[in-house]
């Protein structure tokens, strides 16, 4: 099954956009809106859930699918990780702590079951599942754990991005210049992109007086929302112009099989 897209750089761009509208998303329905952690969490969570069925029936890979469930994971992410850390009480790193070790447990699991972890080997409905469960996972630490760096580490918003974005341009050198394992690496950025997002969501959102831009959460979430279509039709239209495989001629497959 080919239902996922290619990791390039155009990938990256579009998860951390995707990222950062969840959490500008989330905190528009959740703050802004006024809806709650809880109830704006079993919102997004059913979003989450329909997208994911039109995902797991789909039997190719379609960019606007896909990308709304990476948008669904996001802005639930964002929402269930506020309602653990304020709501609950659990504090930014105890929730960074708890959510750290389920998404090690996700990909512990993942390995055992599938024999790999890499997402160039999802061949299976239960490897789907696992893939989803990870990225779920994996974007509600990446909020606690930029609003752990925004709020408590003293680094501000502004700081906490330059931080994680140094981290993911150490990823990305180490897997220019080193042997490291791809698929390390892949989750490490996958990990890392999630609480850079949070960190510019934040940027974008807050005040001049708290360090932000003063975009609020409707104005970045707009043209955060813009750039992404844009970039989902850009890949649509790229998918369109690719050549078809072309099938093995009948004397060639005569020749393989001799």
């Amino acid at each position: 099954m080919n239902k996922l897209p290619t990791i390039t750089l155009a990938f990256w761009v579009m998860k951390i956009c995707a990222t950062t509208l969840g959490e500008t998303a989330g905190d528009l329905l959740s703050m802004t809106l006024d809806v709650g952690y809880a109830i704006s969490s079993l919102i997004l969570i059913s979003l989450f859930l329909v997208s994911l069925l039109g995902q797991l029936r789909a039997k190719g890979f379609h960019p606007a699918l896909y990308w709304t469930v990476i948008l669904t994971t996001s802005t639930a992410g964002t929402t269930m990780s506020d309602f653990m850390d304020r709501t609950l009480g659990l504090g930014y790193a105890s929730g960074s702590v708890l959510l750290l070790a389920l998404l090690l447990g996700v990909l512990a699991a993942w390995r055992f079951s599938e024999r790999t972890v890499s997402v160039a080997h999802i061949d299976s409905r239960r490897g789907e599942l696992f893939y989803w469960a990870a990225i779920l996972v994996s974007n509600t630490l990446g909020t606690a754990l930029g609003d752990y760096l925004a709020d408590d580490s003293g680094l501000g918003f502004v700081g906490g991005a330059l931080l994680i974005g140094s981290l993911i341009a150490s990823v990305a050198l180490a897997y220019y210049c080193t042997r490291v394992s791809r698929v390390l690496l892949f989750w490490l950025a996958f990990v890392l992109t999630r609480p850079f997002g949070a960190t510019l969501g934040d940027v974008l959102t807050k005040a001049h007086d708290k360090g932000g831009l003063d975009f609020g959460t409707v104005g970045s979430s707009s043209i955060l929302a813009a750039v992404l279509v844009v970039l989902v039709i850009v890949a649509i239209r790229g998918q369109r112009t690719e050549p078809p495989l072309q099938p093995i001629p009948v004397e060639r497959r005569d020749r393989h099989r001799s």
